[in-house]
């Protein structure tokens, strides 16, 4: 029996949630180590006799998975990219499906990027016990015991007696009030909803076609006509978009009596939420958590994260408020659950602050939107040591690149120029040119973009070292 880590990343709320430990308050970071929130998931696995993790993603995100997995090692990883999303069960079953093609007796382990865990041993064991399970076909899933009556979960009603671990699971429960989940924390058979699963592949797909078949014929197109591109495997997109949106709760796990719950008890915490993020933070005299350049007057129990130019609060209490490089997000605590109401009217309004982060990553690097204007267009550059841009040539923009760190070596026309730390260069509309970072150090260029017309579309390439020059 081969347990393959399925990894759910990237998902619909994390437009605006953090994405990276770079984005947690300093409190917080002591639970984690240098890692990203995506890599510390994989990392904990270790220990575990595990195969290559499967990751579902955005396709926005590939490059930034990617390049994440390379950092920590991970150099086989198969990585899907949902067109869009569609809940959970759609993106699990692609990931059963796909498990399949490699291992006939395939277990899938499934995990979201955004859990916190601090007692690794006591995961391992519940993983363990889980193992068990799911060899008698049964379809798992992790309840966590709760430390208090918490209102931002689902809970999990269980029997009152174990088998060998587990227990059968009487109901799921939607996130209650308080006061139906303090009844719950004295009753003590009630857990919370983790999001985590465990269950063979070939279980998951037999009984998602019994309870909801649509998705599994949906994603099973779309995993057949998908595209592989570069590394990564894009499912067809009108296929999968075909598929109901549902959670493998709703579509799966609430409908089967094939069920059970391994309890977990290994300080687990989901850190989707700024209001969890508060909830965890260590608290001034007054109940703010403050992250970033904070200036506080007469404010009291809100959370605070600045993200470089300072925020100042007068007369406040009760808020959520944080500041990024793409939104800015004001909320009551008690009302920033919908959140996913503003992400959904940013989506169909096709509004670029709900469907892309500003930083946007390349397979060489990323880049950085820092001014636009009429005609003209500045960003920030960061060139991967050993990275190559292709060999490219725009029809309606000019260049214009000045070092920042680092030696870049420049193509333009037939020159080849070594430019250093406040070295320039300029490339004309019509010129082909080309960017490499051929040092051991990190390469950053300031670009100023000018021209009618400054759209990514406007690129015409000539040599690619990432197969993107299309037939």
């Amino acid at each position: 029996m081969q347990i393959i880590p399925v990894i759910l990343s990237g998902g619909s709320g994390t437009r605006l949630w953090p994405l990276s430990r770079k984005e947690l308050p300093k409190q917080y970071l002591s639970l984690l180590s240098d890692n990203t929130m995506l890599q510390e998931t994989i990392l904990r696995l270790s220990g575990l006799n595990l195969a290559d993790p499967i990751i579902v993603c955005n396709s926005n995100h590939r490059f930034i998975v990617a390049e994440q997995c390379q950092q920590i090692d991970i150099t086989n990883p198969t990585i899907l990219l949902e067109p869009n999303g569609r809940n959970t069960a759609p993106a699990i079953a692609a990931a059963a499906i796909q498990s399949l093609k490699k291992f006939d007796d395939a277990v899938i382990l499934v995990l979201s990027a955004d859990h916190v865990i601090r007692d690794v041993k006591s995961f391992h064991q519940s993983i363990n016990i889980a193992s068990k399970h799911v060899q008698d076909g049964k379809l798992i899933t992790f309840g966590v015991v709760p430390t208090n009556a918490n209102t931002g979960y689902g809970y999990i009603k269980v029997s009152k007696g174990d088998i060998d671990g587990a227990f059968r699971v009487k109901e799921f429960v939607e996130k209650p009030d308080l006061e139906t989940a303090k009844a719950y924390l004295e009753q003590g058979n009630y857990l919370w909803n983790s999001g985590m699963f465990m269950f063979r592949s070939s279980t998951l797909i037999d009984e998602l076609t019994t309870h909801a078949p649509d998705i599994v014929s949906s994603v099973n197109d779309s995993i057949n006509n998908a595209l592989k591109d570069l590394d990564f495997i894009r499912l067809d997109k009108q296929a999968f978009e075909s598929s109901p949106s549902d959670s493998i709760d709703y579509s799966l796990m609430e409908k089967s009596n094939n069920v059970v719950v391994v309890p977990l008890d290994a300080g687990w915490n989901d850190i989707g939420s700024w209001l969890e993020l508060y909830n965890l933070g260590e608290k001034d005299m007054n109940g703010n958590v403050i992250s970033g350049n904070v200036f506080m007057n007469d404010t009291s129990n809100s959370y605070i994260h600045a993200n470089g130019q300072i925020i100042a609060t007068i007369g406040v209490k009760d808020l959520i408020i944080v500041d990024t490089p793409d939104v800015t997000l004001i909320s009551t605590k008690d009302k920033v659950q919908k959140i996913k109401i503003i992400l959904k009217e940013l989506q169909q309004q096709n509004r670029e602050e709900g469907l892309v982060h500003r930083k946007v990553f390349r397979p060489w690097g990323w880049f950085d939107p820092v001014e636009v204007g009429l005609n003209f267009q500045v960003k920030k550059l960061h060139i991967n040591s050993g990275a190559r841009l292709s060999l490219q040539m725009h029809h309606k923009r000019a260049e214009h690149w000045v070092v920042v760190s680092g030696i870049a070596t420049v193509t333009i026309g037939e020159k080849v120029l070594t430019l250093k730390e406040g070295d320039s260069a300029y490339i004309p509309i019509g010129t082909k040119h080309c960017l490499e970072n051929k040092t051991n150090e990190k390469l950053e260029i300031i670009e100023v973009q000018s021209g009618s017309y400054l759209e990514e579309d406007d690129i015409v390439r000539f040599e690619d070292i990432y197969g993107r020059i299309k037939d």
